[in-house]
């Protein structure tokens, strides 16, 4: 097993979720103490189930019960095992009871456009306009320093892409933001596509401009599922070609083409090109400057948009004058009916620790937050989006028991982050860790 950094968090039941033995990643990274081994504490595998009281607990499911006040959720083995209301609870014999007081209780947060899982910023190789078979795998750094801020933020889930400057930059990967090892790190391998337009890409090479944009798309993207039909017809007669293989796992709908797309003629273009021709899953990253005009029609063919890095749109430019108001895009994608609406940071273009921030700036803007919608955008929605809601993004039995908790509303920027676990391992406390910045 190979050795991680870390220094032994001698705390009380205040301070740990379990016993004097429980380890401060966050802390044990910054001491560069190294250990030969660690005892699991309770709730993670191999020792007693853990159960959490809390004055709220914030579900997050994509339907039925959202809230439940003071309640406890039990989990063991790395997830969670019930949730429900404290009173007539019964709590299995030997589980360790923490009692958090009027904390609050949330799943951890997924941030689906970042690129800050390696040592560097993005990732762009761009001798090829279209570079689908490259992988952000290999430049993967556990526990690097954006990381950790992630964790203080309570970002447990983290879609690490390439950049955009180029139309297809290769495959992202879904990676927990605070365990050890690449092994335990991933979440899925194949986390996304990414492709790009707008005006990044338009500057490569000669300057080709946004048709010659579209061309290099579509007929990429004809190759790579002619080569997933033909492999999946005889795998002998067309082996595996790891330029264009990701293409298997979109064509049986197991990953998602993440689009860095913005403004409404390339919202549409899209929309009509990979989803509608198409018939890929895709969402909408940026979705900035009155891309939401498409709003309609991406909740027709079930396209969401993950909002950001700019969460509003100001009065000129290409946003034209909406008589003089800043506008928030995810509240203007609300308003016109799109019900999948999440928030991304592209970190490190807005830092990755203000993934909640985005939150509330968007609702400070006009994003109803009224059903918890705010939430279920750094939650449950992005979970769905991305495919991965079976493991995480809600606090429901049999998921990851990736867990947040704080002192209150988490799009209130007044609420503090006090503890962060990842599949029932506590990675951050804001007591023997303390914030990053």
């Amino acid at each position: 097993m190979r050795r991680v950094a870390r220094t032994l968090a001698r705390v009380g039941r205040s301070a740990a979720l379990c016993c004097a033995a429980s380890l401060s990643v966050v802390s044990a990274a910054r001491a560069g103490v190294e250990l030969e081994t660690r005892s699991p504490s309770p709730g993670e595998p191999g020792a007693p189930g853990l159960a959490l009281l809390a004055r709220k607990l914030l579900i997050a499911s994509e339907r039925g019960e959202q809230v439940v006040d003071h309640g406890v959720l039990t989990l063991r083995d790395g997830r969670i095992e019930s949730i429900g209301p404290r009173e007539g609870a019964a709590i299995p014999a030997g589980y360790v009871v923490v009692d958090l007081g009027e904390h609050w209780l949330m799943p951890g947060m997924i941030d689906l456009h970042s690129h800050i899982g390696g040592s560097g910023g993005d990732i762009n190789d761009m001798v090829f306009q279209t570079n689908e078979g490259l992988r952000v795998g290999p430049t993967v750094v556990p526990r690097n320093d954006n990381l950790l801020r992630c964790l203080a933020a309570g970002v447990t889930t983290v879609l690490y892409i390439p950049g955009s400057g180029t139309n297809i930059g290769g495959q992202g990967m879904l990676i927990k933001t605070g365990l050890d090892t690449f092994e335990e790190l991933v979440l899925r391998e194949r986390g996304s596509l990414k492709i790009a337009q707008g005006d990044n890409p338009t500057r490569w090479g000669y300057g080709m401009g946004r048709a010659m944009m579209n061309y290099h798309i579509r007929s990429t993207v004809r190759r790579g599922l002619a080569y997933a039909e033909q492999h999946e017809r005889d795998a002998q007669a067309r082996p595996y070609d790891p330029q264009f293989d990701v293409f298997r796992s979109l064509a049986a709908h197991e990953t998602q083409i993440s689009t860095h797309t913005q403004m409404y003629q390339l919202v549409l273009n899209t929309i009509t090109m990979l989803k509608g021709e198409f018939g890929l899953d895709v969402y909408i990253d940026h979705g900035e400057w009155r891309g939401f005009l498409a709003a309609e029609l991406a909740q027709r063919v079930g396209v969401a948009a993950i909002c950001g890095p700019r969460e509003v749109d100001w009065p000129g430019g290409r946003n034209g004058d909406p008589d003089g108001r800043v506008l928030s895009c995810a509240g203007e994608y609300q308003r016109r009916g799109l019900e999948r609406i999440g928030f991304n940071t592209d970190a490190p273009v807005v830092p990755a620790e203000e993934l909640p921030l985005q939150a509330a700036a968007s609702a400070r803007h006009g994003f109803d937050t009224a059903a918890m919608q705010a939430v279920r955008g750094l939650t449950i929605i992005p979970a769905l989006v991305a495919g991965v809601d079976h493991s995480v993004g809600s606090l429901e039995p049999g998921k990851h028991a990736d867990i947040v908790v704080l002192s209150g509303d988490p799009v209130d920027p007044r609420s503090a982050i006090e503890r962060v676990l990842i599949q029932g391992r506590e990675v951050y406390t804001r007591q023997s860790g303390g914030r990053p910045w």
